[in-house]
């Protein structure tokens, strides 16, 4: 279990998903939750702080509060994606998006697509360093990916669990999917809903897809990816019929993936080690890593990079 939970990955997947993670912070807060700044205006009674927020326990949020916050994980947040002091800024930035997230859903509406990105933020601080293009594979960096991958599909099983436990079989056969399309409906999702049956069937299809999501980590390699292109086509119907996006569990989800293939993230390698200096003329370039992440053998006598 051990050996399955710290499987070592090439550092330059951790850098990516580590910098997806803070560009995501940072466009959470322009786009998806800008709101939670004026939810704070209403009266200090209707908050009813989270188990944790009580547990902590942390003060009632005020205007001031809440602006600290977000401008302080605005700028870290951006700092953090470069990849500099990993553990500080990103212990920082794991408790400041935490209280921003307590704040958000202490008001009555608690959506469960935070968990697993949550769960990223405070585990890859403990990745330590690593470099865009990074070859080097890394256990720290596998465990922190195997636990983001374990709380993604923690989010699936257990939102079956609940089904279960709230509605029973009733979730199944009632009508949750024609009670979405008519209050949050698209265009598309009324052409569907005139197909007889299908809702039905497709409530009994989400149910085993979240039930069985954990037998991707059993997967060959090849039907893993393949299995998470199908969770994310899952997510795209999703949006494109009843405008439901899930962004936050999107993110976390690209752990599975092989981020250091993928050009434009290789691309940002580049602008990010000119911004860090890096890339300043005259520098030196990092040693040549071979794809099996073995440091690459020197004859004596001869320098690094060859004659």
């Amino acid at each position: 279990m051990s050996r399955w939970l710290t499987e070592p990955v090439p550092r330059g997947r951790v850098a990516a998903f580590r910098t997806l993670v803070y560009l995501f912070i940072v466009g959470d807060l322009l786009i998806f939750t800008p709101w939670v700044r004026s939810r704070v205006d209403v009266s200090g009674d209707l908050y009813q702080p989270l188990f944790v927020g009580r547990v902590l326990p942390l003060p009632t949020p005020t205007p001031a509060l809440v602006n600290v916050i977000f401008w302080a994980l605005l700028l870290l947040a951006l700092l953090a994606a470069t990849g500099r002091a990993p553990r500080l800024l990103g212990w920082t930035v794991f408790a400041l998006y935490l209280e921003w997230m307590i704040v958000a859903m202490s008001y009555g509406k608690v959506d469960h697509d935070r968990f697993a990105l949550l769960v990223a933020l405070a585990v890859l601080p403990t990745a330590g360093r690593a470099r865009h293009g990074d070859q080097t594979r890394s256990e720290a960096g596998g465990w922190a990916l195997r636990v983001t991958q374990i709380a993604v599909i923690c989010t699936y099983f257990l939102a079956a669990w609940a089904k279960f436990r709230f509605g029973g079989l009733d979730w199944a056969i009632g009508s949750v999917l024609a009670k979405a399309i008519i209050r949050r409906g698209t265009e598309l999702a009324d052409l569907i809903a005139q197909v007889p049956h299908l809702l039905l069937v497709a409530q009994f299809g989400i149910l085993a897809f979240e039930l069985l999501s954990p037998l991707v980590f059993v997967l060959p390699d090849r039907w893993r990816l393949a299995t998470v292109g199908f969770f994310y086509s899952f997510h795209l119907v999703t949006i494109a019929t009843i405008t439901i996006s899930f962004a936050p569990h999107l993110v976390a989800m690209a752990s599975f993936l092989p981020l250091e293939k993928i050009r434009p993230l290789v691309a940002l390698r580049g602008l990010l080690a000119r911004r860090s200096g890096h890339g300043r003329p005259g520098a030196a370039a990092p040693a040549a890593t071979p794809a099996d992440g073995r440091p690459e053998e020197v004859p004596a006598g001869q320098p690094p990079g060859g004659p």
